[in-house]
């Protein structure tokens, strides 16, 4: 019996293994959880990649990369994008500020090798503008036209001004500073986005909304567990928030939802009937970073919209110089 108890055993421990030890497979993954309870969503996450918002028209009608395609478009769109390659033009040399280690576009499609981050209309595009938009827009163009691109402060915006990224766009892909960090509490949860340094203190207690007469530049934000998913309701936004030409009625619902230790889906559905035909969704699983968020030294007031204002003050007195030299004496 001895000698076959012994190699029965082994066969028995090695069965085992595969349930003692985490992260093996066969073992299911279960959300983390708080103290007390809740979806545990804390971390610095980063929202960096290089797949498109939008869809890329040659890209009409497909969903989805296969394994072997996605390779092939990040190797394309890496060196596409590489800040190092010199343009040969002094100007366009200039234009790009930094090399390519200062950036952050991030080298990969988002884990589900989609091609675009809008997943609803399918067609991976934003909606069309209603007529008051693009009446909007036109008005605006013209004006533009006029008064010139930088007459006031004001004529430029938030972003460039060093005062808000905005949401939903803090919570977006950019060209770097793509890490934000969440802090909870049972009562609250904190957003902390690393691009301008904006932090978004939202609520859990089941509040309304302030009185529509209140606005403000990032919105106003509440939030509810719907099981382990965050969801978070922001309104009230200004006039001067603009996400993709919204106005004040713009109206965000964001679902944050932890799906594996290193991945953390954001989903943020976009309403604004003044501006767009339609509802539309933008979605993306976002990976934890071992990283810090930095200090984002940017502030308002700084050189660089100084330098703006009076480089387009250059640009009108060289233009009425040029405009009274061809002019009949």
């Amino acid at each position: 019996m001895a000698r076959v108890a012994a190699p029965f055993l082994v066969l028995l421990v090695m069965a085992l293994v595969p349930a003692l030890q985490p992260g093996l497979a066969g073992q299911v993954w279960q959300t983390p959880r708080t103290s007390w309870g809740h979806a545990d969503l804390s971390g610095t996450w980063s929202t960096a990649t290089i797949t498109p918002l939008e869809r890329p028209a040659e890209l009409a009608g497909k969903e989805s990369f296969t394994a072997a395609e996605a390779a092939d478009y990040e190797r394309v769109v890496v060196e596409r994008t590489n800040r190092d390659q010199r343009p040969g033009d002094a100007a366009a040399d200039v234009a790009r500020a930094y090399n390519d280690f200062w950036w952050d576009s991030g080298t990969r499609v988002v884990p589900t090798r989609r091609t675009s981050l809008i997943v609803d209309p399918p067609d991976g595009r934003v909606p069309a503008l209603t007529t008051d938009a693009q009446q909007r827009q036109a008005a605006l163009a013209e004006l533009r036209k006029l008064r010139g691109p930088a007459d006031n402060p004001e004529d430029r915006n938030l972003w460039e001004r060093c005062l808000t990224r905005g949401v939903p766009t803090a919570m977006l892909p950019q060209v770097y500073n793509n890490n934000y960090q969440i802090v909870q509490t049972p009562d609250h949860v904190v957003i902390l986005a690393e691009m301008i340094h904006d932090a978004r203190v939202i609520p859990l207690d089941g509040r309304p909304h302030p009185p529509a007469h209140l606005r403000f530049w990032m919105g106003d934000s509440v939030g509810r567990w719907d099981g382990d998913t965050l969801v978070v309701e922001t309104t009230n936004f200004t006039d001067q928030t603009n996400y993709r030409g919204s106005t004040d009625r713009l109206r965000l619902v964001e679902r944050f939802t932890r799906r594996a230790q290193d991945i953390l889906t954001y989903r943020v559905t976009v309403h604004d009937p003044s501006t767009f035909t339609q509802p539309w969704t933008i979605e993306l699983p976002v990976r934890r970073s071992d990283g810090e968020i930095y200090e984002y030294a940017c502030h308002e007031a700084n050189y660089g919209l100084e330098g703006i204002l009076r480089g387009h003050r250059a640009e009108e007195k060289t233009a009425a110089e040029t405009a009274a030299k061809k002019s009949p004496k």
